[in-house]
């Protein structure tokens, strides 16, 4: 088994063993009350290879692969905003656990983080990766999940935002610092790849939305955060999710219940060197 950068080449291949891997997780975890778990559509695949096809053009030194004779069995990609490093993905393919793939991977992507004093990331809940993040200095927050369809008679009007445009990233950044320690700089890139952005008139919040789940909402306040993810919500269409809140944004546990979306635990927000953002509902893989 060798160990070493990822290459534009090994990115499908990751795709399919992240695939595997995060799906082989759901079936474990899968709740009665929720949809069953699903292999990745092709749409969603290919965004994913977009995504990590930036990451080997802003942050190579942060993505690692481990390749037998049958290609890539394991991998993470990681990334370097400023003060803060962010484990976007970190998978061993299905039936190869317990040859130390994992650690072999993950070393030198935190390795590429190491002068970063904070560091973020959104765990499974695979006891085998929670073990390791807690082993590498991480404390870990349960996240929880929202679905279901928007009851329409509980929108408030909402006033105050409008459509986002290119001259705002600058100050999206200002407030992603004070959030979490870093920009999301080349990741806006990604984010609108797969969603619409909304700003508040007075740039005071922002959010990443599409008809059917939330990408991210930040905020300077827990009143401004309110206000955007209810706009998250009045463009739902269909069944609507909001994932990856962790309990220091009550805000938002407010307005999905507000919103009759029924409530679970997936997966975990791990933080090094910090508390959880707030107010902030925060991207899986870009965080």
């Amino acid at each position: 088994m060798l160990i070493r950068p990822m290459t534009p080449a090994d990115v499908p291949m990751a795709e399919e063993v992240s695939d595997l891997a995060f799906h082989e997780v759901d079936r474990w975890t899968h709740r009665a009350g929720r949809p069953a778990p699903e292999r990745r559509t092709p749409q969603r695949s290919e965004t994913w290879i977009r995504r990590t096809a930036r990451f080997l053009d802003t942050d190579p030194g942060g993505c690692w692969v481990a390749v037998d004779e049958s290609g890539v069995v394991g991998f993470a990609t990681s990334i370097v905003r400023e003060r803060v490093w962010v484990l976007a993905t970190f998978a061993v393919r299905p039936g190869q656990q317990g040859r130390g793939i994992g650690r072999a991977v993950l070393e030198p992507a935190l390795a590429y983080g190491a002068a970063c004093d904070r560091g973020l990331l959104s765990a499974s809940e695979d006891p085998r990766a929670l073990h390791r993040y807690h082993a590498a200095g991480f404390a870990l927050y349960p996240q929880l999940f929202f679905r279901g369809e928007v009851d329409r008679s509980r929108l408030p009007s909402i006033g105050g935002l409008r459509a986002g445009q290119a001259d705002d990233l600058a100050w999206m950044d200002d407030l992603d610092r004070a959030l979490r320690g870093g920009p999301h700089g080349p990741d806006h890139s990604a984010l609108s790849d797969m969603a619409r952005l909304v700003v508040a008139r007075d740039r005071s919040g922002y959010a990443y939305t599409t008809g059917s789940e939330t990408y991210v909402v930040a905020a300077s306040t827990p009143e401004v955060g309110t206000r955007l993810l209810w706009e998250c919500l009045a463009g739902a269409e269909g069944v609507f999710e909001v994932s990856h809140v962790t309990t220091a944004n009550q805000w938002a546990v407010e307005v999905a219940m507000n919103a009759r979306l029924a409530m679970s635990t997936d997966g975990f927000l791990a933080v090094r060197g910090m508390d959880p953002p707030a107010p902030y509902v925060h991207n899986g893989a870009l965080l």
